[in-house]
């Protein structure tokens, strides 16, 4: 069975087939980085991180990019406080604090995390492009995206163009032509408006101002991945107008399809709303991750499909802890029995064999069939229960736990990013002990005169996915 997988642009179950046959382009809409991570920012995180997983071992090479928005209002609010006098400190602050929560839950590295201040220019150039080829106007030193240009606006959304109400502020909605029509460049200061507000601007050829949210991810996909896409991955409550405005500027500027299939994550509530810091419903990963650990929490996040909403509460993490454990305990389990003296090459245990080929069988369909990790999970407790069972037996099917070892391992951990030896994806702050090291060596280098060697050391930090920058304050990296 090849894969199929549900596309939110159609509305129908599709047979994947990337634009290549052997790579796959995959963006993820990252976060907006002015609070810590929560479980609804998890939950997308690890059902993206188990797509790349799985696309990796149906043979595809996967590049993964995934943003981090660093220039926001939300983050110009929190200007002042502990975390920073201006919009770049707080959000280098809350940049630092997310990649640790992911690397705590053991996620796969994206090939680029692009950040939006570093990618005005590549911004600039789209909305100039738009502005050429006659599908955005400036107006006050703002520019819209005209949307009347665009004939399929609507077809993520299913929106209606009429009845799309004007969005932004009084000002801003004078300005438009069209309700619909959506900032790609906004004039002036960020809010709070005021010039002490610490939020960033650039100059532009419409003057000084700010990048509008939709651009950012056009130009950052465009910039790292291609002009046409596999895969684009976000929150279902990003479809509109988010997304929508996306494929609008995107195909607009290229006259490409922007993206093949789009898969939505659906929400994670909490007592009937979606789980969101405004609303202060949420659960930190940082805390889940104390009380519960990674496993569990994986365990709990997998167990509703992607598209599915999911509710969160103290029971369902508590049988996610439990049904962990199971998991863990058929793993051990057979791993402790595979060693024993009482395992032999010449015992088999038809029903053990039996169970790990069926859930092979049943893990695969599942994954295959939109990545329905909730019964991909079923199939893996199947092992572990066959494998319980086997132990009572007083000879031991060598063969059989070994075959049962090797699922636990590639479908739950490779597949699944369950870690069954412990290890999350190493420490964070070890990892920043370590680059400092680096880096000092690197300035002993550079003071010696050995300026060949100390480039060498800084692109091979880079090549391991630490980005090094000199300035006038020193040096500075960021994972």
């Amino acid at each position: 069975m090849t894969l199929q997988v549900t596309n939110s642009l159609t509305g129908e179950t599709e047979p994947f087939e990337p634009q290549d046959p052997d790579s796959v382009l995959l963006y993820y809409c990252g976060l907006t980085v002015s609070d810590l991570p929560h479980l609804g920012h998890a939950r997308s995180w690890v059902h993206v991180d188990v797509m790349h997983r799985w696309l990796e071992q149906l043979g595809y090479d996967v590049r993964h990019v995934e943003n981090f928005t660093d220039v926001n209002e939300k983050i110009v609010a929190r200007v002042g406080e502990e975390f920073g006098d201006t919009e770049p400190e707080v959000a280098r602050h809350f940049v630092g604090e997310t990649i640790e929560d992911m690397r705590s839950l053991n996620l796969k590295r994206a090939d680029v995390y692009p950040r939006v201040s570093e990618h005005v220019p590549e911004i600039i150039d789209l909305v100039e492009t738009l502005i050429d080829q006659g599908h955005a106007y400036e107006a006050s030193g703002s520019v819209y995206f005209d949307v009347s240009t665009f004939d399929e606006y609507g077809k993520l959304s299913n929106q209606d163009l009429e009845e799309i109400e004007s969005q932004g502020d009084p000002d801003e909605r004078s300005e438009k032509r069209n309700p619909a029509d959506f900032a790609l460049w906004k004039a002036g200061e960020a809010h709070p408006d005021d010039a002490d507000s610490g939020g960033q601007t650039w100059e532009s050829p419409w003057g000084e101002g700010r990048p509008g949210w939709h651009i950012e991810c056009s130009a950052m996909s465009t910039t790292h991945l291609d002009d046409s896409i596999d895969i684009h991955v976000g929150g279902q409550d990003l479809i509109f107008p988010h997304h929508e405005n996306e494929i609008a500027q995107s195909e607009a500027a290229t006259g490409e399809q922007f993206a093949r299939y789009w898969l939505h994550v659906n929400l994670l509530e909490t007592d009937g709303e979606k789980m969101s810091s405004s609303l202060e419903n949420f659960f930190t990963v940082r805390n889940a991750m104390g009380e519960f650990g990674p496993n569990a929490i994986r365990m709990f996040l997998l167990s509703a499909a992607f598209d599915s909403k999911q509710t969160y509460s103290e029971a369902a993490l508590d049988e996610a802890v439990e049904r962990w454990e199971r998991l863990d305990r058929g793993y051990r389990t057979a791993v402790e029995a595979a060693d024993s003296p009482d395992a032999g090459t010449k015992v088999r245990d038809e029903q053990l064999h039996e169970t790990v080929q069926d859930a092979r069988s049943e893990f695969k369909a599942a994954m295959n069939d939109n990545f329905n990790t909730r019964e991909a999970l079923a199939a893996l407790l199947e092992i572990a229960g066959a494998v319980n069972k086997h132990v009572e037996s007083d000879r031991y099917d060598y063969q059989g736990l070994t075959d049962a070892i090797d699922a636990f391992e590639t479908l739950g951990g490779e597949a699944l990013g369950f870690a069954f030896d412990g290890d999350t994806g190493g420490d964070v702050r070890l990892a920043e002990e370590l680059v400092e090291l680096v880096l000092d060596v690197r300035e002993d280098e550079r003071e010696a005169g050995n300026y060949e060697r100390a480039d060498a050391l800084r692109d091979d930090l880079e090549a391991l996915g630490v980005t090094v920058e000199d300035g006038d304050d020193g040096v500075e990296y960021r994972f």
